[in-house]
């Protein structure tokens, strides 16, 4: 069911709209309740998102699974008409081989270091919007777009919500160079050892092979036992280390989080 968070209810500078898929009562026998996939959340989040672009708008296009939905709605529309002279620009190699099949006209920041929207999932939401991405591996480049957008959506599942970044007790990646790695991934388990932090490198599971990002780096996944504390704090310590080259807290970066649920969507807006 719907999970309510304190930063989720509005105040001056945020609102909160709930669209409930309950069905209004009846005399009859009520029929047993759908459950919906995770998957289905994720394609209900992505549709909702795609509902704020327009024709003319230069897109950001996210990476993962959420964020898949998104780009094959947007690709759709562009098929039908209901939308016209689109730009895309993917954050991954695979977002790129995506959109390039479903026909959406493709460029990059060099052209276009203006981006009206984005639209892209997240590994974790906190209570006040930040972000953990990059367990897909695109996190710098994801960054990057995504900061130069004007407007950045970001659709998750309920799933994905957190009390504090790190709390699910999954990854919070890292993109360092490969040069002396262990090195840096001793450094940033250091950095944090007051939060009970392990720092793996992330590799191929068929060849334990070092996983490589679209940029060439390796990726750190850290996983802590407690709170890190201060974002800002935090994010600061990590690219102070050399060897470093992003960390996957996107910290204040949302202006919308699309929240789907087994009760509904829940669009928050900063």
């Amino acid at each position: 069911m719907a999970i309510a968070y304190p930063c989720f209810i509005g105040s001056d500078k945020q609102t909160v709209e709930t669209v409930l898929m309950i069905s209004p009562p009846s005399p009859s026998p009520a029929p047993p309740p759908v459950i919906l996939t995770q998957d289905e959340l994720k394609k209900i989040a992505a549709y909702k998102a795609v509902e704020f672009v327009e024709s003319g708008m230069v897109l950001g296009l996210g990476t993962g699974s959420t964020a898949k939905h998104a780009v094959d709605r947007i690709g759709e529309l562009l098929r039908r008409g209901k939308l016209k002279n689109i730009i895309g620009i993917p954050t991954s190699k695979k977002t790129h081989e995506q959109a390039l099949s479903l026909g959406i006209p493709l460029s990059d920041l060099d052209s276009h270091p203006v981006v009206d929207l984005a639209i892209d999932g997240a590994d974790e939401v906190d209570t006040c919007m930040n972000l953990v991405k990059g367990r897909g591996g695109s996190l710098l480049r994801e960054k990057m777009i995504e900061g130069a957008s004007k407007k950045f959506i970001v659709i998750v599942d309920e799933s994905k919500l957190v009390k504090h970044l790190g709390g699910s007790g999954l990854a919070m990646p890292v993109e360092i160079v490969p040069f002396c790695w262990k090195f840096t991934a001793q450094k940033l388990q250091i950095l944090f050892e007051d939060s009970g932090c392990v720092a793996k490198l992330r590799t191929y599971t068929e060849n334990g092979e070092p996983f490589v990002t679209d940029n060439g780096n390796y990726i750190i996944d850290m996983y802590f036992k407690r709170d890190i504390g201060d974002l800002n704090t935090a994010s600061d310590s990590i690219l102070r280390l050399p060897g470093v080259v992003e960390h996957g807290m996107f910290i204040s970066m949302a202006s919308t989080v699309i929240v789907a649920g087994e009760l509904g969507v829940t669009v928050k807006n900063k």
